[in-house]
């Protein structure tokens, strides 16, 4: 019985086999390409005119010139000057508000509360 059964399905898959390659071509036209070739050959790009860039595109002018430095006619009395000048002194003490040290509140304020310990908890007896 077994024999048979094996002859059957040998003969439906040879048979199945046959049916996948067949020898005659098909020419099968593709629909959807064929409109497509058709509408790029069909398409005409539109006139660009000539003077669309106006607008867009910003003229280019070149940058001015940089002119020489020129030299002062009286280095003589700036010189003086200078030298008659009292230099500013870096060894003088810078005066302090000594009111941030003695009260603190804002952000410090708030730091510091966050910082201190928390209170233990009480028993409680029963």
């Amino acid at each position: 019985m077994s024999a048979i059964l094996r002859r059957s399905a040998n003969a439906a898959q040879n048979a199945s086999r046959a049916r996948l390659f067949s020898s005659s071509v098909v020419a099968r036209k593709d629909l959807v390409q064929d409109l497509y070739l058709k509408e790029i050959k069909a398409y005409k790009a539109p006139a660009v005119a000539k003077d669309a860039h106006v607008g867009v595109v910003k003229s280019y002018s070149l940058p001015p010139a940089p002119k020489a430095p020129s030299v002062p006619s009286d280095i003589a009395s700036e010189l003086a000057a200078y030298d008659a000048a009292e230099p500013a002194s870096a060894s003088e003490p810078v005066a302090k508000s000594s009111s941030t040290d003695e009260t603190v509140s804002g952000a410090d304020a708030y730091l510091s509360f966050l910082e201190q310990d928390l209170p233990k908890p009480a028993e409680h007896h029963h």
